[in-house]
């Protein structure tokens, strides 16, 4: 069986929580390399994951020679992580924001191409058979030409974001360091980066269009670091409109599942996809509603799809449902909707 050779970059909260765990299930992944800023916070997880190494230098884990790299490190560092790991020649699991500046988003899409590596953002609800579905559904009975599109995010970030607690799911040996999530030089944000980034990324691989001006405020960053919460109003290269909502719950809210909704209204028809109530539909006047047969637990979240998904791309099979480009463009978006808060009224591409 042919083994795949990985390391990680940024082996904090979440990646211990969620990747390294799918990556250690898999009898055809070899452990080489696990890189985190604290030594010793890197040798627990090499000794308890079966690492061959751990460094706090990112290089120290591409050089051994890798088919395949999850970069987690903060946000700011995405781009230097990424752009190495894919010009050593490994395919990249690359965690969301993809980065803070869109033009760096779009430079890790070009040089994924030119080194024909495979880019995965970890949008992890792309990547669930429920979201995958409602893609196809779309795909195959349409709305037509797109008009209007609602976004509502809500998700229990609200003591992670002010400082004071940890996300629900981070891994309990593996603290998250606070600044990775409340300095916006790291975050690049609040809620927008940390969480609307999942929502963005899942809305426009339903709905593909690239949002080219916003009007955006927020709330929170008077008190806290960073926002809590966010409003925008979007338009779309298409010319269609849409408004974008996100907040931070309290800790204990949905438990498994995030309130997260994405409606569409097109010339054709209109869908609405709810992970929430584990709900997905499209309605045509010409042919009446088209609903996917869900059960319960078809909207929880599934943390091990964006790493199996990078196995399989380097394995050659499977598919890529949240590709560099889809990052890109959602750190396009972003870009926009904080630009926008920080100065002002209306902000175009």
């Amino acid at each position: 069986m042919k083994k795949i050779r990985v390391s990680v970059i940024g082996a904090g909260s979440w990646a211990v929580a969620a990747h390294l765990p799918a990556l250690a299930s898999r009898d055809d992944v070899e452990l080489v390399g696990v890189c985190r800023s604290n030594a010793d916070a890197a040798a627990r997880i090499r000794d308890k994951f079966g690492f061959a190494c751990a460094s706090t230098d990112y290089r120290d884990v591409l050089s051994p020679g890798v088919d395949a790299v999850i970069v987690a490190s903060p946000s700011s560092l995405h781009h230097e992580h990424a752009s190495a790991a894919l010009r050593a020649g490994a395919h990249v699991l690359c965690e969301k924001p993809m980065t803070i500046a869109a033009s760096e988003a779009w430079d890790l899409v070009a040089i994924a191409r030119e080194n024909e590596r495979e880019l995965l953002i970890a949008f992890g609800w792309n990547y669930m058979r429920m979201i995958r579905d409602a893609r196809a559904l779309i795909n195959r009975v349409g709305v037509g030409r797109l008009e209007h599109v609602t976004v509502h995010m809500s998700s229990s970030t609200r003591e992670l974001l002010s400082g004071t607690g940890a996300y629900p799911d981070s891994a309990e040996d593996s603290a998250p360091q606070t600044a990775t999530w409340t300095d916006p030089l790291i975050s690049g944000g609040g809620y927008g980066q940390a969480q609307l980034s999942h929502a963005l990324g899942l809305t426009l691989s339903l709905f593909p269009d690239r949002v080219v001006a916003a009007s955006a405020q927020m709330f929170g960053a008077a008190t806290t670091a960073v926002e809590l919460h966010d409003a925008a109003v979007l338009t779309f290269e298409s010319g269609a409109i849409g408004v974008l909502s996100g907040a931070s719950a309290h800790a204990g809210a949905w438990k498994d599942k995030h309130d997260l909704q994405v409606r569409a209204v097109g010339s054709e028809g209109q869908a609405m996809v709810d992970v929430l109530r584990e709900e997905a539909w499209i309605y045509r006047p010409d042919s009446g509603e088209h609903r996917l047969s869900l059960s319960e637990g078809d909207g929880a979240y599934q943390a091990s799809g964006p790493a199996h998904a990078l196995i399989e791309s380097a394995l050659g099979r499977g598919d890529n449902p949240a590709p560099g480009s889809l990052g890109a463009l959602t750190a396009e978006a972003l870009e926009l909707v904080y630009r926008s808060a920080a100065h002002g009224g209306s902000v175009a591409r």
